[in-house]
């Protein structure tokens, strides 16, 4: 199921999450621009799962080895995946930030990011293949938007084997079920996993998820 739109109107513009989308897009140029020299630097500003618990294993805090917590997920590793990640956010993103306020829910969307990577650390920990994007921070906007608004009804696109159709399906179906897509392959995955292993880092979905639910109902009370 792809999502489309959503039929949840606003009370005030989202500035923070078009900056955000603003910062993604404008960080995607940049590496496009980079040519041969963007793998290297997708190692340096990328989180690479062996080097991070390699350096907490070790207790040796190295400032740039855990900024790439939060440089991670400003990067991406393709068209696609920008252009997936920004949807989810500009049809999620704005009523999270108009439940919580334009400060509350930039910090929101950092921690959820955050929290995201590291459990991504944790279960791959050999890896040495460095992930990248917002994906970690985006899945807790998705689990905030499942609790604040469970009956908004979500546009969305429906592929059925070669039939292709669009409905509107309310949001805890929606993103339940995408909950649970990343749940099941999370756990597909942890008979998988090499050090020299690419591919989704469903963990990250799963924490940033997970840290969306958890954070949101305090971070509204408090406002």
């Amino acid at each position: 199921m792809i999502p489309l739109k959503d039929n949840n109107p606003t009370r005030r513009p989202p500035f923070v999450n078009i900056v955000l989308i603003l910062l993604n897009i404008a960080a995607f140029i940049y590496e496009v621009s980079l040519g041969r020299d963007l793998e290297g630097f997708l190692n340096r500003f990328g989180v690479v799962p062996n080097v991070l618990s390699g350096s907490a294993a070790s207790a040796q805090f190295v400032p740039g080895v855990f900024l790439t917590l939060f440089t991670s997920m400003f990067l991406h590793g393709g068209w696609l995946h920008l252009g997936g990640n920004m949807l989810y956010l500009w049809i999620f993103g704005d009523n999270v930030e108009d439940k919580l306020g334009h400060i509350r829910y930039l910090a929101f969307y950092i921690v959820c990011g955050l929290a995201a990577s590291i459990l991504h650390v944790f279960v791959d920990s050999t890896s040495i293949v460095p992930t990248v994007g917002a994906s970690g921070a985006i899945a807790g906007v998705l689990g905030a938007y499942l609790l604040l608004f469970p009956r908004a009804r979500v546009v969305t696109l429906i592929p059925i084997f070669v039939f292709i159709q669009v409905a509107e399906l309310p949001a805890l179906l929606v993103l339940g079920f995408w909950f649970v897509m990343q749940f099941f392959n999370g756990l597909m995955s942890l008979g998988y996993q090499t050090a020299g292993m690419g591919g989704v880092a469903w963990w990250a979905h799963i924490g940033g998820f997970v840290a969306g639910l958890a954070l949101v109902i305090p971070l509204r009370k408090f406002r």
